[in-house]
Order: structure tokens, then C-alpha cells, then sequence
């Protein structure tokens, strides 16, 4: 490019050419500029081992902390280890129960629970079993059928695996309190045989949902 030195002669300005080069060109040495720096830094911050391990250490202390309160506050797991109670739930089976689920509600009739066994006087023993008896109620065995107080038709329970023998009872349940049986009634150690029969509320840890292991399967 040139500009008028006088009518009818052109001069050659390298400093205005160069001034008028455009954005772009300022842009490229910008970002040639920025890839050597980036370049220098690297050099200049070699790869660090002691760095990745704290990395990696605060990684596995995040994911602890979030399983700790989530197997404290939010669900259960437990194992079941014998057959108890199959065949809802077989023996040597994982499950996971909510804790959140009594929290503004009651326990049910037919709820499979996770709780603190009531003989055990250091809280370390769990059983799972299923909800039977409701507080105040009365609960009779009669020749291996289920009544609930003065009630003629015993309980429907589709989940036995076969039909209970025997008659236990009659057990009224105290208020704040549940009785609890397993579904394999013939092998089950139960509150028909506990020396404390009955489990209270805040004993209780949590509701079943599921197994995980061996199996993923619902429970009901």
C-alpha cells in the first residue's frame, strides 16, 4: 500500500501497511504467543507423582465419606444367612433396605424388615424378617394359620413356601411394638420362639426393597 507525497508521486510506508494489517494478524501472534507460554510451562512443571497421589487420595476419602452417609442415614445393607426367609429372599443373600421409610409413617403388616434381634443385649445382631403383628393386636397360630384378634379368616400369605405347622400363641403385641415372623415358617427362628417377642419401633432400622447378591430381585 502507498500514500500521495505530493500530486502525481506515491511513497512507499511500511509502518502504515503494518498498521493496517488487521485483527487477525495481531490474533495469530496473540495465540503463537500463548502456545509458547503454555509450552514453557510444561517444561517447566514436570509430571509429579507426589501430586497425582494426593489426587487420588482425596478421591477415595470423598467416595468413603459418601458411603458412610449414605449406610448410616439413607439405606441398609444387610445378609441374611440362613433360610429363614425363603424363599422371598434365599439364604446367603444381600439386601438393602431404605432407613428413610419409617420416618414419617409406620410399619405395615407384611413389611420385610431389617431390626436389632430383641435377646441380643449388645445391638450387634440383625434379623430380617417380615412385620406379622401390629401394635395392640393380638396374634394367634392355629394349626399353622395366622389370626389376628378375634378375627375367623386366618391371613392371606402367598409368600410361604409351604403351609406352617404347629400352634403358638396367642401373643398380644404391646403398643410401640411389632411381631415379626419369617416366611419359611418350619425353619425359622422367630418371635414365636424369642424370649423377648416383640420388637419396638425404634428398633427397627429399615424396610427391604431389594436383594442385590446373588440376585437383583425385588422383595414383596
Amino acid at each position: 500500500m502507498t500514500a500521495t507525497d505530493g500530486p502525481g508521486h506515491f511513497k512507499f510506508v511500511p509502518g502504515f501497511v503494518r498498521q493496517n494489517a488487521g485483527k487477525e494478524e495481531i490474533y495469530m501472534l496473540e495465540e503463537e504467543s500463548s502456545r509458547k507460554r503454555s509450552r514453557k510451562q510444561q517444561e517447566e512443571e514436570p509430571f509429579s507423582w507426589k501430586k497425582e497421589i494426593i489426587s487420588w487420595i482425596q478421591i477415595i476419602v470423598a467416595a468413603v465419606i459418601i458411603a458412610l452417609v449414605l449406610n448410616n442415614f439413607i439405606i441398609a445393607n444387610s445378609r441374611v444367612p440362613t433360610g429363614s426367609m425363603e424363599n422371598t429372599i434365599m439364604s446367603k443373600s444381600r439386601v438393602i433396605g431404605s432407613r428413610l421409610a419409617y420416618l414419617t409413617s409406620d410399619p405395615e403388616r407384611g413389611d420385610v424388615v431389617i431390626f436389632h434381634f430383641p435377646d441380643d443385649p449388645t445391638g450387634k445382631i440383625y434379623y430380617v424378617k417380615r412385620v406379622i403383628g401390629l401394635p395392640g393386636e393380638t396374634v394367634n397360630v392355629v394349626d399353622g394359620k395366622v389370626y389376628i384378634n378375634d378375627s375367623d379368616t386366618p391371613l392371606d400369605e402367598p409368600y410361604l413356601p409351604e403351609p406352617m405347622e404347629g400352634s403358638y400363641g396367642p401373643y398380644t403385641v404391646p403398643e410401640g411394638c411389632y411381631f415379626m415372623m419369617g416366611d419359611n415358617r418350619n425353619n425359622s427362628l422367630d418371635a414365636r420362639f424369642w424370649k423377648n417377642r416383640f420388637v419396638e419401633k425404634d428398633k427397627i432400622i429399615a424396610k427391604v426393597l431389594f436383594t442385590y447378591f446373588p440376585k437383583i430381585e425385588k422383595v414383596e
